[in-house]
């Protein structure tokens, strides 16, 4: 008898369906082994990728470059203006008193701050209380907190720039020891309140944050740990899939289980995001807080560290200095669960909300802020340094730049072309600028730009022009060399005259006022910057002879001997004509200009010194005659608007210099401890309304009113005398004698005295009547 199919029992229709399922439970338990297999493996290899990062080299850290730090003493010439100019820049903060790093009292001409440590080249210096009293413009006294005398004090260096590597990511390095009281207790509280307690992810976070966004229909809160933050932007992109969020988890926990709580949040708080300053990328609270607030991390009350932890939900949303309004609101809100968290009291919440957001109107730490100054440290570093080390290792660059010069260089060039605004043509004007001590060669400020704070194409290293008159300097000094043939008082010829030149061609040279001016001294053809006698002299002594002088005055470029090289056709920038005149206000020597001073590595440890270097290139006699002569450039010659301005007692020395059709006003000059050269031009070699005594002198002038330096004093070399001689003629003279003037002559070179007239006459006739009476 057939069965039909309804008829089979159960139990035997249960036994089919469960063979028949077997075999997907078996694959389906093999694929979850080879799953669980490929999960390990993933996990092994996450948990090498998290220990090789974060046990090693976490960042790659620009090198840093500072300034000159600022040495205090008794008897300095420094303003009490200049001083807090530079405390200003320094972030110290005026106080009631000078109760921790960082502050600054001010009370009349006593300024009392709390100085900050320091890890200079030489070790390290501690914090210490110091009182500085002004008089005039110089430091009257100096002590310490306790009232003891101090012979010197310094202070730290300004961070002027930084070297960046390609991602132009930028931080400082801070330990939790460094941070200021709340910052942990903050970022916690408004971060992850359970950072404490989860090991990476945290179950209860995710839960509320789910809560949250539910309630309110749209996304409000994560639930990321700051574990997991860290995990993200360390190691991961910012892609938004759950394939990166189970990564992100899963490294986070890996992370947590070989490293502590301190090591995580002090790696968060030196990584994460807080800016965006052009191209640099601004990241950990130690750099945001400079950048901000212009001060260490270390000194931040509790609403600037409430405005860093603040903007970590949105850097650029809560941007303090583009969304003020936005920012506070922020702000206020952290202080205010900070209050409910029990994190300060309700009372101190309420005042730091009474207080202004407080950041500065600009990032201090903006890396184009002396653009010129660091393209010359730059240069200089690659001569010594890879560009990886000086992207990657953290080097800490000191460097001779004076911030507060820098400040009065800028001052003074907006000043003059501001004031020549009015001149068609001046808008055009592009300039450069480089300030230097004649007796280190230090390189103290630089501008390359008539927008000093642009970075760009760097005219003060790079603006190859042909420098005129200012090469006239070498042609007498050349002259002078040779005392039995030349002095200050021998006699040109400034007279039209023609020189044929091997190719036919034939040059005849013309004054600017296109005047010849007969027989003149060898030194008014300098102080008046006459061409035909400079030239005239210029061939006597041979050209490839001036151009051997300019080479020993450091001039490296090869130039050919055309007779027009003798009046400036040869091109220069500025850095090079400063080279030139460094040696020239040096009294003969030559030192090679700089502008580092020494390097640290990232753990302070010394690395190199750059001393600078000093060569004997000339006589000093001559070296004294030339500077004499160009002290009358400033007294009586093309310089002489300089004392319209400036106290006659302030001895200078300088040389205009202009190019032809006035496209190029140039300017160099010299005190006992500023030497200045100053450019003014058109990038496109187009003429200008401007001479260098209308344009380059200007700016120079006004740049010597706001630097006050000191008069130059030139001690009379060993062969140098000084012999009175008749102005007219040119002969020996007496003193008293009606034209008599004193000048100097290498010994052997001066005129024979003339007989004694005036007053002295009576008194010596006397004398020999008196010895004539005693035989």
């Amino acid at each position: 008898m057939t069965r039909s199919r309804s008829s089979r029992s159960p139990r035997s229709r249960a036994k089919r369906s469960s063979s028949g399922m077997r075999p997907w439970l078996g694959w389906a338990l093999k694929l979850g082994l080879v799953g669980l297999v490929l999960l390990a493996g993933f996990a092994v290899y996450l948990d090498a990728v998290v220990q090789e990062k974060f046990s090693g080299k976490r960042w790659t850290i620009p090198a840093k470059v500072y300034a000159r730090p600022l040495e205090l003493f008794v008897g300095q010439k420094l303003t009490k203006g200049d001083f807090l100019t530079e405390l200003d820049a320094l972030g110290y903060r005026r106080e009631s008193s000078a109760s921790g790093p960082g502050a600054t009292v001010v009370a009349g001409n006593n300024v009392e701050l709390h100085t900050r440590g320091f890890q200079f080249y030489e070790g390290a210096e501690s914090a210490q209380r110091v009182r500085v009293r002004f008089s005039g413009d110089y430091v009257a006294a100096l002590s310490q907190g306790n009232d003891a005398e101090l012979a010197v004090a310094r202070l730290e260096p300004l961070l002027i720039g930084g070297l960046y590597p390609a991602h132009n990511e930028d931080r400082i390095l801070i330990k939790l020891d460094q941070v200021p009281p709340y910052l942990v207790d903050t970022l916690v509280a408004v971060e992850d309140r359970e950072f404490f307690n989860h090991h990476g992810v945290s179950p209860k976070s995710i839960a509320r944050a789910m809560w949250v966004n539910a309630s309110s229909g749209h996304l409000r809160q994560g639930g990321s740990t700051l574990t997991q933050q860290l995990v993200k932007n360390f190691y991961l992109t910012s892609e938004r899939s759950l394939v990166r969020k189970a990564t992100e988890a899963m490294m986070a926990v890996l992370l947590e289980l070989h490293y502590d709580k301190q090591e995580i949040l002090e790696a968060y708080l030196n990584e994460v995001f807080l800016g965006q300053d052009g191209q640099r990328a601004v990241h950990g609270f130690g750099l945001a807080s400079q950048y901000f607030f212009s001060r260490p991390l270390a000194e931040l009350k509790l609403h600037q560290v409430a405005m860093l932890v603040a903007m970590v939900k949105g850097p650029t949303y809560y941007n303090p200095r583009r969304n003020p309004e936005r920012a506070l609101v922020r702000r206020n809100l952290v202080l205010d669960l900070l209050a409910e968290q029990g994190v300060v009291t309700a009372e101190e919440a309420d005042a730091a909300k009474k207080l202004p957001l407080g950041v500065t109107a600009r990032g201090s730490m903006a890396d184009s802020s002396y653009p010129a100054f660091l393209d010359l440290v730059k240069r200089q570093l690659r001569q010594d340094y890879r560009d990886e080390d000086l992207t990657e290792e953290g080097l800490r660059i000191f460097t001779s730049f004076d911030p507060i010069l820098q400040l009065k260089a800028e001052g003074a060039l907006g000043a003059t072309l501001k004031g020549l605004s009015g001149r068609k043509g001046v808008d055009q004007v592009e300039a450069a600028m480089v300030v230097t001590n004649p007796e280190t060669g230090e390189v103290q400020a630089m501008i390359g730009s008539r927008q000093p704070r642009f970075a760009g194409f760097n005219r003060a290293l790079d603006a190859v022009r042909p420098i005129g008159s200012l090469i006239k300097p070498a042609v007498y000094l050349t002259a002078l060399e040779r005392p039995s043939q030349y002095t200050l008082t021998s006699w040109l010829a400034d007279e039209p005259f023609s020189v044929k030149g091997q190719d036919g061609q034939v040059w005849r040279p013309q004054n600017y006022d296109h005047k010849a001016h007969g027989t003149i001294y060898l030194y008014q053809g300098l102080a008046n910057s006459y061409n035909l006698s400079t030239a005239k002299l210029g061939l006597e002594v041979g050209v490839p002879n001036v151009l051997k002088t300019l080479a020993r005055l450091g001039v490296s470029r090869e130039w050919p001997a055309y007779p027009s090289m003798l009046l400036g056709a040869g091109s220069l920038s500025p850095v090079e004509v400063a080279t030139m005149y460094q040696t020239l206000a040096n009294g003969g020597f030559n030192t090679p200009l700089r502008g580092i001073r020494s390097v640290l590595t990232a753990d302070g440890q010394p690395l190199k010194r750059y001393p600078f270097q000093v060569q004997q290139r000339f006589d000093p006699g001559a070296i004294y005659l030339v500077q004499n002569a160009m002290q009358r450039v400033m007294r009586e010659g093309t310089g002489r608007s300089v004392y319209s301005q400036l106290s006659s007692s302030l001895n200078l020395a300088g040389k205009t210099g202009t190019s032809n059709d006035s496209r190029d006003s140039w300017f160099a000059g010299f005190s006992q401890d500023l030497l200045a050269v100053v450019w003014l031009g058109r990038d496109d070699n187009g003429p200008t309304p401007l001479t260098g005594a209308t344009g380059a002198l200007q700016v120079w002038t006004g740049f010597m009113r706001r630097a006050d330096p000191l008069p130059l004093n030139m001690p009379l070399p060993d062969n140098v005398v000084q012999a009175w001689i008749d102005a007219g003629t040119g002969q020996g003279s007496a003193a008293g004698c009606p034209n008599a003037v004193q000048m100097p002559y290498i010994r052997g070179s001066e005129p024979t005295p003339g007989p004694a007239c005036g007053l002295e006459a009576p008194v010596d006739a006397v004398m020999d009547w008196v010895r004539g009476w005693m035989n």
